[in-house]
């Protein structure tokens, strides 16, 4: 065999070789990716399924049921491309059953009590989390400006309620208690808090129900009238409480940006 061929077989072995670790890099780097995708999709549903079911029903309008919906829905979608192993077909007949109840308002969320400084936190963080997913959906064109702007200015109002939520069931232990001072203090707060929305309809309605009530228990107070004796829960605080619940709030809640 000429000297001249051999130098060929040796330069299409090493071609040869080559192109075969260049393909099995390229196959190694494909499913790395794609393995990628597969948990980063599979973190998105989880994350907004989460926030679904686990943000207190009082605060979950339709709107924002259908963001965190549309969020899960697009991730079944592209890991039905990836042919990922995961019940995806389950995933999306889950949260289309869901979308039906929504759009013909028999969906119904559980109300949560807001009563513990872990509980504010806790509230807060799935709050801050839903901030930013709304954010980023918007940011990859899955949410036009308007419906975004809209509903980040109301998670926004939200995140302050939680921590006036807070400062008004430490009010009422403070009234049960007899501690007159405490209590004008912790509605104070709750009033300082929820007023940061001020844009919101529904904010100032409770600014000014809080000052009803400040000023309800300064005359008691000094009246000298012992406050545990009165009634646990004034007409005010029931209001609070159902504060976020029915029709009403969900009208008022589309405010105008002026």
């Amino acid at each position: 065999m000429e000297a001249t061929t051999i130098v060929i077989l040796l330069v299409a072995v090493v071609i040869v070789s080559i192109a075969i670790i260049v393909i099995s890099q390229m196959r190694e780097r494909a499913r790395i990716e794609r393995a990628r995708k597969i948990t980063a999709l599979g973190d998105t549903y989880n994350r907004a399924n989460r926030l679904f079911s686990e943000i207190p029903g009082q605060y979950l309008t339709a709107d924002l049921k259908l963001i965190l919906l549309k969020c899960m829905e697009d991730a079944c979608k592209e890991l039905a491309e990836l042919k990922a192993n995961l019940p995806v077909k389950s995933w999306l007949y889950a949260n289309q059953q869901l979308k039906n109840d929504i759009m013909e308002k028999r969906d119904t969320g559980s109300s949560i009590k807001i009563d513990s400084p872990e509980k504010s936190t806790y509230v807060k963080e799935l709050l801050e989390n839903l901030f930013k997913m709304i954010e980023a959906m918007h940011k990859t064109g899955r949410l036009d400006t308007n419906t975004a702007k809209k509903n980040l200015k109301y998670v926004l109002f939200l995140v302050h309620k939680t921590h006036a939520d807070l400062h008004v069931f430490q009010a009422r232990d403070y009234v049960k208690q007899n501690q007159i001072r405490k209590a004008i203090h912790a509605y104070h707060m709750a009033s300082t808090e929820i007023g940061k929305s001020r844009d919101n309809p529904l904010a100032m309605k409770a600014v000014k129900s809080f000052r009803i009530r400040i000023k309800e228990l300064e005359a008691l107070g000094a009246d000298g009238t012992d406050l545990s004796s009165l009634e646990p829960t004034p007409r005010l605080d029931r209001d609070w409480d159902s504060f976020l619940q029915g029709d009403d709030w969900k009208k008022k809640a589309d405010y105008d940006d002026n």
